[in-house]
């Protein structure tokens, strides 16, 4: 009788096993209440949505020298968590000068007022409709974030884009849209001999149909926020700022100015990025002359 029942356990195990291998596990708990930020890692994984355990900790405050893009910004932002109408966005232009910074401390600004960023790599944009069926009926407002966007010539999945932006209803909802930055202002590689495609009919200029192509994606997006390079004066009043937050001493000014500008020019670039990276290495140079440590 023993035996039995043991074999009769043993038949049991082995036909629950199969059945853990048939059924696939229940898809792990999405942490709506404990975290703001997201990222999407693809319909097909069991955990398409993970929320981020330490989201970037940067201010509206901490964004120098962008007032006019921080602005508007900012306020299409509100419009869309008061249940106005509100528009997809579009930050374009120079690296560096804080596009992706203003949306990340947009979040930070109104995370308690149910915003809520879910970042999205561009090989997942063709399930933007998988996402918005994930957050319809949620309370929160939800923007999705796609960073550094752009497409090669021949890269055909910038026409997703153009279908969730301006075909499909859902994008517009109540508790979504799409922010995206790219260096480039409509997504694509312009070419010379597509402006020589364009006609000039009674005092119009009528563009050929390659550069039509390109225009009709980034126009989908109803704000466009430019961002150019910073001046000499903006680049050091943003390495001023972060010298003070760090902080480091600058007691000795033109030293620091002298010693930021030659930054910049090794790296090619005055912009936020590199005055911050700039007041970063100061401000540690400084500490370890002031405390060296011992060998």
């Amino acid at each position: 009788m023993l035996d039995r029942l043991v074999s009769v356990l043993n038949k049991a195990e082995r036909l629950l096993d199969r059945l853990e291998r048939i059924v696939p596990a229940a898809p792990p708990e999405i942490p709506w209440e404990t975290a703001t930020a997201f990222r999407w890692l693809g319909a097909s994984r069991t955990d398409p949505l993970r929320g981020i355990s330490h989201p970037h900790q940067i201010s509206l405050a901490d964004l120098r020298c962008v007032e006019v893009q921080k602005t508007d910004l900012n306020r299409n932002t509100r419009q869309f968590l008061q249940g106005l109408p509100a528009n997809n966005v579009l930050l374009w232009g120079s690296r560096g000068t804080g596009k992706s910074s203003l949306v990340k401390a947009l979040l930070n600004e109104y995370a308690r007022q149910g915003l809520r960023l879910i970042e999205v790599d561009k090989t997942h944009l063709a399930e933007l409709p998988d996402i918005l069926d994930l957050v319809a009926g949620r309370s929160e407002k939800f923007i999705l974030f796609s960073d550094d966007l752009s497409f090669e010539a021949d890269d055909a999945s910038y026409k997703t884009l153009k279908a969730a932006l301006d075909g499909s209803l859902s994008v517009l909802s109540g508790n979504a849209l799409i922010y995206a930055t790219s260096n480039r202002r409509h997504l694509l590689p312009e070419y010379l001999r597509e402006n020589l495609e364009a006609r000039h009919l009674d005092g119009e200029i009528h563009h050929g149909e390659g550069v039509e192509e390109k225009i009709s994606l980034s126009e989908r997006f109803g704000l466009w926020l430019s961002f150019y390079p910073f001046t000499q004066d903006e680049y050091l009043e943003v390495v001023a700022y972060w010298l003070k937050r760090f902080p480091a001493p600058a007691n000795d000014w033109e030293t620091i100015r002298t010693e930021a500008l030659r930054w910049a020019l090794k790296r090619g670039s005055r912009s936020g990025r590199v005055a911050w990276q700039f007041a970063r290495d100061w401000s540690g140079r400084s500490a370890l002359a002031a405390a060296p440590l011992e060998r």
